[in-house]
């Protein structure tokens, strides 16, 4: 089902008349793995991190955001071992395509003959980014419950509970970084609009992310909640398992270098294929018409 939709995508990322510059493209990919890096407490030991997948769609555009989010996820797993790859297409459907469902709701919205105001697409905006944790959470329960995992009434509860607390966070942190990218002087400037989110992203990778909170995330919590939680050897080795580098000894540092090279990495995967999809099949769907 990723598969289907991440081609889906990509096919209409080429045929859309409204590209994001390969540049833009990739900050603010960047930024989003950086800002998913930092994990916050929510409650009862529990932590929460930063989806992106509505703030990636509204400012890129549905199929790029979808991209965005997903080059995200295979960066996260490949490189740095965060949600294996045995499990990639899963979260790849549940946070880059369910995910993306409420921005492209709102996209369709702001595009409509009807003139929303600064407060009203904020209200709609903190609704939708808190939907798509909602909806991911809920999803993941469906799944959990179809393979026999685990009772899906069981789990339903649980996973939705905590996943709307940590929905609101994501409402107001998109929110907060959606006025700033569509800010006046923003908009005006193409370099702040690149630079805000790449100079970001490496203070975040940089200074930041060792200070994450160490808490278990929601479907971690959950997991040992009910003891469903199983860790089996990796199909693949990741260079930088649980971000970090095996010969730093310092845990800190190790951390910091980690997240300098994730962000970095995402940046260009992400720049290489925003090229391809504005360039080459660009330009040659131009010469066919």
């Amino acid at each position: 089902v990723s598969v289907v939709g991440v081609t889906a995508s990509a096919i209409l990322a080429v045929k859309s008349k409204e590209k994001p510059s390969p540049l833009k493209f990739a900050a603010v990919a960047m930024f989003i793995f950086a800002a998913q890096m930092m994990n916050f407490p929510v409650l009862n030991g529990t932590s929460g991190h930063f989806l992106g997948a509505t703030l990636a769609v509204i400012l890129l555009g549905i199929p790029f955001g979808i991209l965005s989010t997903t080059m995200v996820l295979v960066v996260q797993c490949l490189a740095f071992g965060d949600g294996g790859l045995s499990v990639l297409g899963v979260n790849i459907l549940n946070m880059a395509l369910i995910g993306a469902v409420p921005g492209a709701i709102l996209t369709f919205l702001y595009k409509s003959n009807y003139s929303f105001n600064k407060i009203q697409k904020s209200v709609l905006l903190f609704t939708g980014s808190w939907l798509s944790v909602v909806l991911a959470s809920l999803f993941c329960s469906a799944e959990l419950g179809l393979s026999g995992t685990i009772n899906f009434t069981t789990v339903f509860s649980s996973m939705v509970g905590v996943h709307s607390l940590i929905g609101l966070f994501e409402g107001v942190i998109t929110v907060a970084l959606y006025l700033v990218a569509t800010s006046e002087k923003v908009q005006k400037s193409e370099r702040l609009s690149i630079g805000i989110p790449v100079v970001s992203a490496l203070i975040i990778g940089l200074v930041l992310s060792p200070f994450a909170n160490g808490f278990p995330d929601g479907l971690e919590w959950v997991a040992e909640k009910f003891a469903f939680f199983t860790e089996t050897a990796p199909i693949i080795s990741s260079p930088f398992n649980n971000y970090s580098l095996s010969s730093i000894n310092n845990e800190i540092l190790a951390v910091s270098v980690a997240g300098f090279i994730g962000v970095i990495i995402t940046f260009i995967a992400v720049f290489g294929l925003g090229y391809i999809l504005n360039t080459k099949y660009g330009k040659a769907q131009a010469r066919v018409k």
